[in-house]
């Protein structure tokens, strides 16, 4: 055996996850609240969106965020809201991270997505577009997102399709009033040209009032795996639902809660939090305006080192699942009362149940804020008022 052999003995290559779980230099996924304007209030809003926090970033501002990342070598960013598309400078800021080699994934309802529009990024690179829908029909849509969000939606799809685009997302939060219809989902992707991407119900924001209500039951839970691993190999659903492997098999995707070693949020006003689903002060690392710019934030600031730091799994590490699911998602325990170190909300094996009938309901974390519009109604859930808002909301709604 030569010192080579020996050394290379020695040295074992670690796995792709453990190198995750200990943080890279860089975000792989980056997602970024351009504002938190929006002229929808849908009933799961992670962000509570609506109106336009006077203090977001500047064009400037964010044009010096996405230097930032290009010279991290960040690939791409998840742009969100609010939604994007109504912040005057979308565009603009579209254009300048593609010409800055950051690639642009951003998501949005639709509502500016024209006929043009859709021109433009059709003969745009690096950029991917997610329409939202949150229902296969306008019937189980509209009542999450508000009356006619599924023919806008709709429009936007056939929009980009005409233009030519290829391979939009359709983006679907999975709820116990849309699950059973998959099928329909993807054939409304295949319809389009389009590709279909699930994520899971959080109860962050808004989603905390109606979590009770939405999230997916048991046997909900147990049909969405058993469709993945027969259906769901074109389906994109990120890390999402890797709760759902003490099911059996792990489904694709990183099976690993990315928060602060991964992924992080940048919002509107430059504050930078752990996670997308977990906007709550328990979760900031800090801001990228007066404490140093991003870089500094995501490799130094103290709540980013704690969570990269080696865990113990907690009351999950005596689960014969543990290795698969990882005890589940952070925010989700967390908006639900339960410790972090403990079993999912969700656990597919009950392990919560118990953890769930004891808590004390009045003392559950709140949104550190909230910019639901005062005029937004929340629409079609059981006990909520079901007129319009009086208006949408324009460029800067407030």
């Amino acid at each position: 055996m030569t010192l080579l052999d020996q050394h290379t003995e020695r040295q074992p290559v670690p796995r792709l996850i453990d190198q995750f779980e200990h943080g890279l230099d860089a975000p792989i996924c980056l997602t970024w609240e351009l504002t938190y304007a929006c002229n929808l209030a849908c009933v799961h809003c992670l962000s509570s969106s609506g109106r336009r926090d006077p203090r977001e970033l500047s064009t400037d501002q964010a044009k010096a965020v996405i230097d930032e990342l290009q010279r991290m070598q960040v690939f791409y960013v998840n742009i969100g809201g609010g939604e994007p598309t109504v912040r005057p400078d979308f565009w603009e800021l579209l254009d300048y991270a593609v010409s800055h080699d950051v690639g642009v994934k951003f998501s949005t309802n639709g509502v500016r997505i024209t006929k043009e529009r859709a021109a433009q990024l059709a003969a745009s690179d690096y950029v991917d577009v997610q329409i939202s829908l949150d229902g296969a029909t306008a019937e189980v849509n509209d009542a999450v997102r508000g009356r006619g969000s599924f023919d806008m939606a709709v429009r936007a799809l056939a929009n980009l399709q005409e233009a030519g685009f290829t391979d939009a997302k359709i983006s679907v939060v999975v709820t116990r009033e849309n699950v059973r219809q998959l099928d329909e989902f993807q054939e409304l992707a295949d319809r389009y040209g389009a590709t279909l991407r699930i994520t899971r119900l959080r109860p962050s924001g808004r989603g905390a009032d109606v979590w009770d209500d939405l999230h997916p039951t048991a046997e909900d839970q147990r049909y969405l795996y058993d469709w993945l691993v027969e259906k769901g190999e074109r389906v994109l659903t990120g890390d999402s639902f890797f709760h759902l492997a003490a099911f059996g098999d792990a489904l694709p995707g990183l099976n690993l809660c990315g928060a602060g070693r991964v992924v992080c949020l940048i919002d509107p006003v430059g504050d930078v939090y752990a996670c997308p689903f977990a906007i709550h002060d328990k979760f900031l690392a800090g801001n990228l305006l007066t404490d140093g710019g991003f870089k500094k934030v995501w490799q130094e600031s103290t709540l980013f080192r704690e969570l990269r730091e080696p865990t113990s799994g907690g009351a999950c590490m005596s689960c014969s699942a543990y290795d698969a699911c990882r005890g589940g998602c952070m925010a989700a325990k967390f908006f639900t009362g339960l410790p972090l170190d403990g079993p999912d909300p969700e656990c597919v094996k009950g392990n919560s149940q118990v953890a769930l009938a004891n808590r004390d309901g009045s003392g559950l974390p709140q949104p550190s804020q909230d910019h639901s519009r005062s005029d937004a109604v929340l629409l079609g859930m059981p006990g909520r008022p079901t007129k319009l808002p009086d208006r949408f909301c324009n460029e800067s709604p407030v």
